[in-house]
């Protein structure tokens, strides 16, 4: 049971080391991504669901800027590849959370950005498995 709620609330706030630590707290490999792959998508939904209050907060913590800057990682990645490229390379940059706020920000559709969260995280759960899987093999 602690590696199911280590790898889901490492999910929600830190996706690289969810599911390593679920696997090294005795949850079993595939149950760990999917509690790491759970609490990934609750990250977003929760501010998704939680309202504009609560986006306008974290938009003025997290100093974030709606107009675009070429210079920036972010704006290259949703110039070329749109929503789906920034939910692909959420879980190893800016989180779910930071998705959800800023392609809110941008005009996407509550929906159609829990959709992106949920599927582009789905390759690094597959290969942070993998990994995790051959690395804890290794040390046995």
């Amino acid at each position: 049971m602690a590696g199911v709620l280590t790898s889901l609330s490492l999910g929600f706030f830190y996706f690289v080391g969810a599911i390593p630590a679920g696997v090294a707290a005795h949850a079993p490999l595939w149950i760990a991504a999917l509690a790491a792959w759970l609490g990934y998508c609750a990250g977003g939904l929760v501010i998704l669901v939680a309202g504009a209050p609560l986006r306008a907060w974290m938009t003025h913590k997290l100093k974030i800027n709606p107009t675009p800057n070429p210079s920036k990682f972010f704006w290259r990645i949703w110039h070329r590849f749109g929503l789906w490229g920034l939910a692909f390379v959420a879980p190893v940059s800016v989180g779910p959370q930071t998705t959800a706020i800023l392609s809110l920000a941008l005009g996407e559709s509550p929906k159609r950005i829990l959709l992106a969260i949920a599927v582009g995280i789905i390759p690094w759960v597959v290969l942070s498995g993998y990994l995790t899987s051959v690395g804890f093999h290794f040390w046995k």
